[in-house]
């Protein structure tokens, strides 16, 4: 399959500071992407390159074949870790705000759409809800809705399960790979929740916040058995040698 996402060379970071250096990777059409790796080591700034809110310190990012920037209409939708969701605005209104924002169709047919992403996730009848009337796995259902609005090629979810309960976090994953297999959907998702990794990546990069770099790049049931004691001990949860009792 065609990348849609290419990074050649790509360092990140801000200001002088330097996260991640020279970092080369593709992802092809209708993966399930995901960005590992220790705290702070740069996986949400990466997330962040990809939709252009940041600029590369060196190297490329591509995205469709162009820079991040060059999009007229964005050809990803994003929800950040929060959901990011208006407080002041019903569910039907946030979703909507993409539709009024990047297209020209009338209040009705924006209407239509925000329902049936609503829809998608399992959120019909919650239209007139306010996000403070919400659990917190139906405002991340609902930021993943708004992202879907203007049906992006790309869905970009930055720790999609963080803050919910184990029972939420299964159905969020479910929700994931359902929109992957009927929408077609290329999904990159950072996290560090190992059981969300196990059961919707297709592949995944671990980023190394020491080495400033990929450290491994694979099929994470196999990177399980990786001969990098750091990339085991990530996916076995074990702790560094050395490390307290």
């Amino acid at each position: 399959m065609a990348a849609v996402i290419t990074a050649d060379h790509l360092t990140i970071g801000w200001g002088d500071f330097v996260l991640m250096k020279e970092l080369c990777f593709e992802i092809e059409e209708g993966d399930i992407f995901v960005i590992l790796g220790g705290s702070g080591c740069g996986k949400s700034t990466l997330l962040r390159n990809i939709v252009g809110l940041e600029q590369p310190m060196g190297g490329t990012i591509s995205v469709l074949g162009k820079q991040p920037h060059e999009h007229e209409t964005p050809p990803y939708g994003v929800m950040f870790q929060s959901g990011a969701l208006f407080g002041s605005m019903s569910l039907l209104d946030n979703v909507q705000l993409p539709l009024q924002k990047w297209t020209d169709l009338d209040a009705g047919a924006i209407e239509d759409v925000a329902r049936a992403r609503l829809r998608l996730v399992a959120l019909d009848g919650y239209e007139h809800f306010m996000p403070s009337e919400l659990s917190g796995g139906m405002k991340k259902r609902a930021g993943i809705a708004r992202a879907l609005a203007l049906e992006p090629r790309l869905l970009l979810l930055d720790e999609p399960s963080a803050g919910l309960d184990p029972i939420s976090a299964v159905e969020l994953d479910d929700l994931i790979l359902t929109l992957s297999g009927n929408l077609g959907v290329t999904t990159v998702m950072v996290t560090h929740e190992l059981p969300s990794v196990f059961k919707v990546a297709r592949r995944c990069i671990m980023l190394d916040k020491q080495a400033q770099a990929i450290i491994a790049d694979g099929d994470p049931h196999l990177l399980k058995d990786s001969e990098d004691p750091r990339v085991h001990r990530f996916f076995n949860r074990e702790p560094s040698t050395g490390a307290a009792s």
